[in-house]
């Protein structure tokens, strides 16, 4: 396609040129434009292949705006930015076709590069007029992951509901969305949710929706997520993390194909296929009454497990390569390989935040390569280097000339809480779980050791 030419179009100036120098160093061309009619006339000049919109330009409201850019050129993707207060507006605006919303404000950039390189991806497909084989994006010729492709094409195209199990980075969203594509549905949205990332009361109206006067300041009806979802694929993450009370409204949608909203007292039929997923044990949860047998059965109809990296070690230097490859072209760098001494240390690594902590290492040795290959002293760069080996307490040598126990111990307290904050992907309160710690004790922690200002979690 080229260069890709993305058209953003928001009244505030700030953001604007945040977003022209965001884009523009990962190698768009980009355009912008603060009002709607310049918006529009932009888009029928400039043509870009994406737009990013802001929902509440001029202080009016983006979704005419909207549906005039999609009546014009329908494949062209959306994504639709939104503040917190027009939520209503962003489930709208994917009714009407929006690819996608982002909230504003942001301060992840790789979140916005991230979701822009899928939509353009998706403009691509349509445009060639075909549905890409989604599931040739899950690397790995090893025997667990040739069996993990196997199910996925032989459960794609049916509507059946399928739980994904793995830990956390093993690249549960990307199996979803293989499913999605491959799939009759593939024409249709594909959305996410992580369930452990709302409080009850507020996820409860995020999946189902609400009618006006459920509950205080519901000022008007709302649409949820699953019922904008309709006739595409809803992806459930932490699906193990669910209330009670959820779980009970979740049995009966996934039962009866029909959605209540909350305050609500007619259901609404809806066409959604889901795919759920957890790093939690849900068996041991039904045992403990902390998850129902009755929903277990319901969600657990395909199961598919997502091995973890280091029990598929020979797809590394296939993962390692591709993800070379995929930033050496974002970022315009010629190299050509990478050293037989940095396979090793990658072969020889744990990966405990596994695929998605060997994407990130690739991609910050790739930033900071100061050669035409990827060596040693990149791959180590960052926060700490991805070979060092946990704490082996079942060594204890001390020096002859004595050593600071205070400082040993809080020194081995920070790689544990560098560990677990790796292997939730920066969850504190999943990381405060897998620890025995209070949420508060986690923050404390954290922010003891300066650990968010050392950027775990990110590059």
């Amino acid at each position: 396609m080229g260069t890709a030419k993305i058209l953003v179009i928001d009244d505030e100036q700030s953001l604007l040129e945040v977003l022209e120098i965001v884009l523009g160093r990962s190698g768009y061309e980009v355009r912008t434009a603060a009002t709607e009619e310049a918006g529009y006339a932009a888009f029928r000049e400039f043509k870009p292949d994406l737009v990013l919109l802001d929902l509440r330009i001029g202080g009016v409201g983006g979704l005419e705006l909207l549906n005039q850019l999609k009546e014009t050129d329908p494949l062209v993707p959306v994504i639709v930015i939104t503040a917190y207060s027009t939520w209503d507006n962003a489930v709208e605006a994917m009714r009407r076709g929006a690819y996608d919303f982002i909230k504003k404000p942001f301060d992840d950039n790789d979140l916005v590069r991230e979701v822009v390189a899928r939509a353009l991806a998706q403009r691509t497909m349509l445009s060639k007029g075909e549905l890409r084989d989604a599931a040739s994006e899950i690397l790995g010729n090893s025997e667990p992951m040739r069996y993990v492709l196997d199910v996925v094409k032989r459960v794609a195209p049916t509507d059946s509901t399928v739980l994904v199990t793995g830990e956390s980075g093993t690249g549960k969203e990307l199996l979803a969305r293989a499913m999605h594509y491959c799939s009759h549905r593939a024409g249709g949205p594909f959305l996410s949710v992580n369930c452990a990332a709302f409080p009850e009361t507020l996820l409860e109206s995020e999946l189902f929706g609400h009618v006006r006067g459920a509950f205080s300041g519901a000022h008007a009806d709302k649409k949820g997520l699953i019922e904008v979802c309709n006739e595409g694929t809803f992806f459930m993450d932490e699906v193990g993390d669910l209330s009670p009370g959820t779980q009970v409204k979740l049995l009966r949608v996934l039962e009866e194909r029909r959605l209540l909203p909350v305050g609500g007292t007619k259901p609404r039929k809806i066409d959604v296929r889901f795919v759920c997923a957890t790093n939690r044990d849900l068996e041991e949860a039904v045992r403990d009454g902390s998850f129902r047998a009755d929903l277990y059965y319901r969600i657990n109809v395909l199961p598919i497990h997502l091995p973890p990296l280091r029990d598929r070690r020979q797809d590394i230097p296939l993962l390692a390569a591709h993800f070379m490859n995929k930033y050496a072209r974002k970022l315009k760098r010629e190299l050509k390989g990478i050293t037989p001494e940095v396979q090793q240390r990658l072969m020889n690594y744990a990966w405990p935040g596994n695929v998605r902590e060997l994407e990130n290492t690739i991609q910050r040795a790739v930033t900071l390569a100061r050669r035409d290959v990827l060596d040693t002293d990149p791959i180590l760069a960052g926060r700490r280097a991805p070979a060092e080996s946990a704490p082996d307490e079942s060594v204890i040598s001390i020096p002859d000339e004595g050593l600071d126990l205070e400082k040993r111990l809080e020194e081995i307290e920070r790689r544990y809480l560098l560990a677990a904050i790796d292997k939730t992907e920066g969850h504190l309160t999943n990381a405060a779980k897998l620890l025995g710690i209070s949420f508060r004790a986690i923050r404390y922690k954290v922010k003891k050791y300066g650990l968010r200002e050392s950027g775990v979690g990110e590059l």
